[in-house]
């Protein structure tokens, strides 16, 4: 999630890092022609894709961005960034990848986030898990998305939220991907706590651990510790200087409002709203076919990720094993290979 929490079924093996197998024959999702594909979205004024939607809460009526990338009439993948409060950007590496598959993407920038709105001063009834589950489905029926189409991919704080989702309304989905989220947010903390903590210099550990206890988080001293290290080593394991641009563009744009007050202030455990969060023994409810995924470098522990694809009735397994919490960007061709075929693959069952 901040930069941290950003945070299946057992189909007999697990996705292994070797090249994925190829789409069935004949797919439909390889028979789209680039007219179809890029086909506009609608009548009337084109908008490249974008489209505000409208929002109730309990707090009044807001709007959210979308945008749609593509389109396959069996395969649209909605993606739900992390933070919570980050942005859509980071996932801008598909646009490399996706469309030469004839995958349909969809970005959408949860309320308080990025292009969507940011209501102020209403964040103790908006910045609540269930409220989020609602607007992901209110954000679906706008957009037409079905079972006989909808993929649905959370990364991080996007994981627990596509979680949540699949086990209210799964049975509008086609396909569901966790991807760097652990399905506990205790056992997040013990393994912050017990495994990456200890990983870190004891010096620089220590002189985190003393900011941290005069609630000193917006010290900039505090960040130049961790991004030096421990965002370089288990965020996306790049040299800073390297860090690809619509990654520092998302993190730019948090809203911190929202990250603190549904996951707290430190990188080393969670004290918001999420602070108990919990779903491990509700995992066998989710049938839907699931693919975990997750990293050997992550903030969130790689066998909790495989063990969560043993306790869902339909689920697959990715390790990416060169990668951190955005492996989409430092282990890509793994993680790319392996969100494409489990797309295609379920889509040609």
């Amino acid at each position: 999630m901040k930069n941290t929490i950003w945070i299946s079924l057992l189909l007999g093996a697990t996705l292994s890092c070797s090249p994925t197998p190829p789409a069935p024959e004949g797919g439909e999702a390889n028979a789209l022609s680039l007219k179809d594909y890029f086909s506009p979205s609608g009548e009337g004024v084109q908008s490249g894709g974008v489209k505000m939607i409208p929002i109730s809460t309990p707090a009044g009526e807001y709007r959210v961005w979308t945008k749609r990338f593509g389109n396959n009439p069996r395969i649209k993948v909605l993606l739900l960034h992390g933070g919570p409060g980050a942005t859509h950007e980071y996932f801008e590496s598909v646009e490399s990848f996706f469309p030469r598959e004839g995958i349909e993407f969809i970005y959408y920038d949860q309320l308080g986030s990025g292009n969507s709105d940011h209501p102020e001063g209403k964040g103790d009834v908006l910045w609540d898990l269930p409220r989020f589950v609602e607007e992901v489905e209110q954000v679906r029926l706008a957009l037409g998305l079905n079972n006989d189409n909808f993929f649905l991919l959370g990364s991080s704080w996007g994981g627990i939220l596509a979680m949540e989702y699949a086990l209210k309304y799964q049975q509008n989905l086609k396909g569901l991907i966790i991807t760097n989220m652990m399905a506990s947010a205790p056992d997040y903390d013990r393994y912050a706590d017990e495994v990456l903590a200890k990983q870190m210099d004891p010096a620089v550990l220590k002189e985190v651990r003393a900011l941290e206890a005069k609630g000193e988080y917006q010290n900039p001293r505090y960040m130049e510790l961790l991004m030096a290290n421990f965002y370089t080593e288990h965020i996306c394991r790049f040299p800073l200087e390297d860090w690809p641009e619509p990654v520092n563009r998302s993190f730019s744009k948090i809203n911190q409002e929202l990250y603190v007050t549904m996951q707290g202030p430190s990188e080393f455990g969670l004290s918001g709203k999420l602070e108990n969060w919990d779903v491990k023994a509700r995992l066998p409810e989710i049938r839907v076919p699931t693919l975990t995924i997750g990293a050997t470098h992550d903030t969130m522990d790689p066998k909790h990720m495989e063990w969560i694809s043993t306790q869902v009735q339909n689920g697959q397994f990715l390790l990416c094993p060169n990668g951190s919490h955005l492996s989409m960007w430092d282990d890509q061709q793994t993680w790319m290979d392996g969100v494409i075929g489990f797309l295609l693959g379920v889509d040609g069952k």
